[in-house]
């Protein structure tokens, strides 16, 4: 199959290693900047071109792996889309993504299907300051930029005052944002679960270094191999189907009250959790998008 990788940078360990695992099994990959991409939008032959160097080419795919960075999720998703209207497959839809990136409609509908999720609350009147904290059960609690990404624009506000101040403020940016629940038992840790399918096919324990409650490897974290509950890995395969994404790292955290849903990440990477299990799971996505590809394109049903 000809691979299209959409990916801003194809020296990432990612993108890396999604190359690899194509040429292993006998693939063409092709790294594509979506910035580079340029669309022409008819009803009889939509077509994408790619220019770089100053050559421009039409681009032909079988199938496209969709790497595309949450700074660049509104036009990265549009040429996703131009591909899926050119019937070309794509292992994660493009409303999907959409989807996973709006943290807002993220719990919303993780909540409509019954997902555990700590308790979350937003608004948009600064005298709804005092009710946004009451809801979340009080401080600690999290207060977590709608745009946030890799654990950045996530703050832990430690007592009633800090929140409010911490609330207000974002109010005066006039930056959209969630309140939640502070899980505390969870002792600065977390469980990314990595899902292909209907499957989690590697997980991994995520804890934060002292002093610090965000667990991201980014923020100087550590990780470990971990023996997921039955219900956590069906928690995770299920977050994961609720957004409709097909590859998805599902992060979850464990608590007095069962596991809860944290976040589902429709571009999960691969060197963290390559890492620490030890597994090929570049190499499980390719065998997957062989398998599932033969199904025919996506089915743009403009649900969700």
């Amino acid at each position: 199959m000809q691979i299209g990788i959409l990916s801003r940078n194809s020296k990432l360990y990612s993108t890396r290693r999604l190359v690899e695992a194509a040429k292993a099994r006998g693939h063409e990959p092709k790294v594509v900047d979506v910035l580079r991409c340029y669309m022409n939008i008819t009803s009889n032959k939509p077509t994408i071109y790619y220019k770089t160097k100053g050559v421009k080419e039409k681009l032909k795919f079988d199938t496209v792996i969709p790497r595309i960075g949450a700074s660049v999720t509104n036009y990265g998703t549009a040429v996703l889309r131009q591909f899926e209207v050119a019937n070309v497959y794509s292992v994660n839809e493009s409303v999907a993504i959409s989807r996973s990136r709006d943290k807002l409609r993220a719990h919303q509908l993780l909540a409509r299907k019954g997902i555990g999720m700590p308790i979350t609350s937003y608004a948009n009147r600064a005298d709804a300051t005092d009710d946004l904290i009451e809801f979340v059960g009080g401080a600690p609690l999290i207060v977590k930029v709608m745009s946030s990404t890799q654990g950045k624009g996530v703050l832990l506000a430690e007592t009633a005052k800090a929140a409010e101040s911490l609330i207000n403020a974002f109010r005066d940016l006039q930056t959209d944002f969630l309140v939640q629940e502070f899980i505390a038992e969870a002792g600065g840790s977390d469980i990314r679960c990595f899902v292909i399918g209907d499957k989690v096919i590697a997980a991994m324990q995520r804890s934060a270094k002292e002093g610090e409650f965000r667990s991201n490897l980014h923020m100087g974290g550590t990780a470990k191999v971990i023996k997921l509950k039955p219900e956590e890995r069906a928690l995770a395969v299920k977050a994961a189907k609720v957004m409709g994404l097909d590859v998805a790292g599902v992060d979850i955290v464990r608590s007095s009250h069962g596991p809860l849903v944290l976040e589902v990440n429709s571009s999960p990477g691969l060197e963290g959790i390559e890492t620490a299990t030890g597994k090929d799971v570049a190499g499980s996505i390719i065998e997957y998008i062989e398998k599932d590809s033969q199904k025919g394109p996506n089915q743009l049903t403009g649900k969700g």
